[in-house]
């Protein structure tokens, strides 16, 4: 099956976000599309997936007009498509099986659903991705990492004719990623032309036969075998990418300490410090216990064992308000369900916390919000038409880097930031890292990610975490990649 688009437009009111997109996906091959945040590229795929309706231009199908309706549409005729937004795959009040089977219960039929029936073909659905979970687990209670392989398996399950694949590997570890890559190959030997929407440059390098590159909602590059990725990036961001290095800035005193911490059962006490005017990364594989300690230091869960203390008074946050009136800050992992707000424009998502500072008489100022939205929007390039934009209308990326800005209004004493990068593009991952550094003379900074090239251009100090334990420490400047990569995979 091939996929045709020629002159795809499309508009959201004034704002035109696709400009005469021309894009031929070819059978068996494997097809990167790169682009900056807010480029078009989910607003492309929603297109060809159903959800939104082009404004202009033409889609054939194996040589048959394409215009699906509906996302039923596009999967019945072979499209299958999983979004970047991890939680729009799923459905967070059902179980596994229940949201494996989802597709089956919304086709009709039989109005009585036999879970006994479903539950071979669901755990196969698993097993095809080397998912180990239990059926009956409720998906809000899943990392968000197995919340994107139970959407994966589902989508692998269709046997696509076309697949379409949005940041699928942002919350995997490199073994959950490989394992879909290895899917991915499979179905590439099958004929199955595939699109793979990745800011990753390892997971292009790994699979691509073909890179096409968008900007400002135009194609503007089209890279065939031998790959040029360094031509790739500069078509992404019309410019070349400078270099990530960075001085390691000396650390301050202590600001937040943990002895004898204990995040996970089961998992040894761990000491760390954390330092004003140092960046510090904890890198650990999915499941290492990063969210529970970011949680713990947060408020939002108890410590199994230990104690904190805060610019040396003790600290023991009974709940994230607690954590906020202290001074420390965090945005949560999960942007959609534990960050921003959907139902609220650009500027209420960055004020929300501190609205006492945006009000007068007990009044809303949204002069004051404007103006600090304004302000976000120029110092981290956000892409949005103005601060009563809503937030859903924001690209992830764009989004991500909303939810920095709020927690950049008010000073802190410890800045969280619990993988802060998904679905970020690299240009963009740059100015976080900016904005981060820039920020951080007078507060301790603490990055949470899996990813270690993600920790090595931000980090001044990256700590190995292993199931709640901490494995290996090194400093910017001083790193032995080798050591961390050995740390990293003999703690799994």
């Amino acid at each position: 099956m091939s996929l045709q688009i020629e002159g795809m437009t499309k508009r959201f009111g004034t704002n035109t976000v696709l400009r005469g997109v021309d894009l031929a996906l070819a059978p068996g091959t494997i097809t990167a599309f790169m682009g900056a945040n807010g480029a078009g590229k989910s607003t492309l795929v929603k297109i060809v997936a159903g959800v939104h309706s082009a404004s202009g231009g033409t889609m054939t199908l194996d040589g048959r007009p394409f215009a699906p309706v509906t996302p039923s549409a596009a999967l019945r005729a072979g499209v299958v498509v999983v979004h970047q937004i991890i939680n729009d795959n799923v459905v967070l009040t059902m179980d596994v099986l229940e949201n494996l089977m989802i597709d089956r219960l919304c086709a009709g039929g039989s109005p009585i659903f036999r879970r006994r029936t479903h539950r071979d073909e669901a755990q196969a659905m698993l097993d095809r991705v080397g998912l180990d979970v239990p059926l009956s687990a409720e998906l809000a209670d899943l990392p968000l990492a197995d919340r994107q392989m139970v959407a994966i398996a589902r989508a692998l399950a269709h046997d696509p004719k076309l697949l379409i694949l949005d940041e699928p590997t942002s919350a995997l570890s490199d073994s959950e990623a490989e394992r879909l890559f290895a899917v991915l190959e499979g179905l590439r030997d099958q004929g199955v032309p595939i699109l793979y929407i990745s800011h990753r440059m390892g997971d292009i390098r790994r699979l691509a036969d073909r890179i096409v590159t968008l900007r400002d909602g135009r194609v503007t590059g089209d890279f065939s075998a031998p790959l040029d990725y360094s031509g790739a990036v500069r078509a992404m961001l019309g410019a070349a990418l400078d270099a990530a290095a960075h001085d390691r800035v000396p650390p301050g005193p202590p600001v937040l300490t943990a002895r004898g911490l204990r995040v996970l059962p089961g998992a040894a006490p761990l000491d760390i410090d954390l330092n004003a005017a140092e960046v510090t990364a904890i890198v650990g594989l999915v499941g290492a216990g990063k969210t529970e300690l970011a949680e713990t230091l947060y408020g939002l869960r108890r410590p199994l064992a230990g104690k904190m203390t805060l610019n040396g008074a003790p600290y023991a946050p009974r709940h994230p308000g607690d954590a906020v009136a202290a001074g420390v800050f965090m945005a949560a992992e999960d942007r959609t369900g534990g960050s921003i707000v959907p139902d609220f424009d650009l500027a209420r998502n960055v004020t929300l916390p501190f609205l006492g500072a945006f009000s007068q008489f007990g009044m809303m100022r949204r002069d004051r919000e404007a103006r600090r939205a304004s302000e976000a929007i120029a110092a981290l390039d956000i892409v949005a038409q103005g601060p009563d934009d809503p937030i859903a209308s924001l690209s992830g990326g764009n989004q991500q880097k909303v939810v920095l800005a709020r927690w950049l209004t008010r000073p802190a004493r410890v800045l969280i930031l619990d993988e802060p990068f998904q679905g970020v593009d690299i240009a963009a991952r740059r100015d976080i890292g900016r904005a981060l550094r820039a920020t951080a003379r007078d507060r301790a900074t603490l990055v949470l990610c899996s990813d270690l090239d993600e920790a090595i251009e931000l980090a001044d100090r990256i700590v190995i975490l292993s199931h709640g334990a901490l494995r290996a420490e090194q400093e910017a400047g001083a790193l032995d990649r080798t050591a961390l990569v050995h740390a990293m995979s003999a703690a799994a």
